[in-house]
């Protein structure tokens, strides 16, 4: 197995502070930038609103230079939407208004409403008038700045897709993590089963020779080829494995055959097959791992004595294998973390057989195992779904 690199693991998080500084770049600069447009504007208007009093001053409008500054004042805003009113709040006329459609200056309930939409929006801005009839600028945003009004709601839901991202990203590094510590740890443990297991296998040799029909011999023997299974089992964890179209039936039966002998006879174990074959496409050493898993688990948790069922069925065109125990069953904590790595409601363990057990249904036969029934006190069914060929 090629171990993870230390240059793989800062580039995953490069990657990540990178996406960070821009997510935050665009919220600081969006909102800088509403900000900005929203002062400009208003020092836009109040330099109308200067330039509105001074052009109904006489002293003032006798200067030509001053009224053709005062004209370009005007025409300079062809954004920002303006009115002008007497003390009572009507508006003096079209001479006095800019950017308003023209639907709206033409009736009168429309332009009261503007009235009130734009004094909620901003305080008008009162012009003190020689004569006392001082006057009132009701302006609001342009058009530009209204569309910019939607930003926050945009970068709200971009800051949201943004964490939900970040989340989704630190959990895959957590997994790939994991997944490297578990791969390595199985093959660590395949490589020191390897070297007992060899002289084992010289031992029976020489015990086979001494005495070629004894049962203990065989028993002996038949342990030797598990633990050859077990290692080849921990040598695969990390590495793609290859699926072989085989007889399901007959993985089944194997397994069934080695663990009845092997388990107490206190349990009822059974096995229901169909009558016809099964060929779907598994690897045989991994999925017997996966069957020995369950297997042992289910007479823990009924402590040696009840009754276990494996049922291999079809089902819409999925192959379906059911373990039924009446065993302690599960509360529905124990359930929903019954998969994750670490887990385990034993005292001893480490709590990695059902972890594993999941990865090699889910990642290399792209099949599913859940728990499809449990109930504290009368058992556990685990379901075991593959795709059939």
């Amino acid at each position: 197995m090629k171990r993870r690199s230390f240059l793989s693991k800062i580039n995953n998080w490069v990657i990540y502070i990178l996406l960070t500084l821009a997510v935050t770049g665009v919220v600081v600069a969006s909102v800088i930038l509403i900000n900005y447009l929203r002062k400009e504007e208003i020092k836009r208007i109040e330099l109308f609103a200067t330039a509105i009093k001074f052009q109904q001053q006489e002293e003032i409008i006798v200067d030509p230079n001053t009224l053709e500054l005062i004209f370009q004042i005007n025409n300079t805003n062809n954004t920002i939407p303006v009115i002008v009113t007497d003390r009572n709040k009507k508006p003096l006329g079209p001479d006095f208004q800019r950017n308003i459609p023209e639907n709206v200056a033409k009736d009168p309930q429309k332009m009261r409403s503007l009235l009130q939409n734009m004094e909620n929006s901003y305080k008008p801005i009162e012009l003190q008038m020689p004569d006392g009839n001082n006057q009132y600028v009701f302006y609001t945003n342009s058009k530009l700045l209204n569309n910019l009004r939607y930003t926050p709601y945009i970068l709200g839901l971009l800051v949201v897709a943004y964490i939900s991202f970040s989340f989704w990203f630190l959990r895959t590094i957590k997994k790939t993590d994991e997944g490297y510590v578990w791969a390595g740890l199985a093959k660590e443990t395949a490589h020191q089963i390897g070297t007992p297991l060899s002289s084992m296998i010289g031992w029976i040799e020489i015990l086979r020779m001494e005495n070629e029909n004894s049962q203990g011999v065989k028993e002996i023997e038949n342990d030797i080829n598990r633990l050859k299974t077990i290692s080849e089992r921990f040598s695969k964890i990390g590495s793609v494995p290859e699926l072989n179209d085989l007889n399901i039936n007959e993985t089944l039966q194997q397994n069934y055959d080695y663990l009845k002998s092997r388990i107490s006879s206190k349990v009822r174990f059974m096995l229901v097959l169909p009558k016809h074959q099964l060929l779907i496409p598994h690897n045989r050493i991994l999925l017997s791992w996966v069957i020995e898993n369950i297997v042992k688990n289910a007479v823990d948790s009924m402590k040696g004595e009840g009754n276990l069922e494996i049922d291999l069925y079809e089902k819409n065109n999925h192959i379906v294998i059911d373990f039924k125990d009446t065993g302690s069953g599960m509360t529905n904590y124990q359930a929903a973390n019954a998969f994750k790595a670490g887990y385990s409601t034993k005292k001893r363990g480490w709590g990695l057989g059902l972890s594993l057990a999941k990865r090699v249904i889910k990642e290399y036969h792209r099949g599913d195992i859940r728990i499809a029934q449990t109930e504290v006190g009368k058992g556990t069914t685990f379901r075991i779904i593959m795709k059939n060929s």
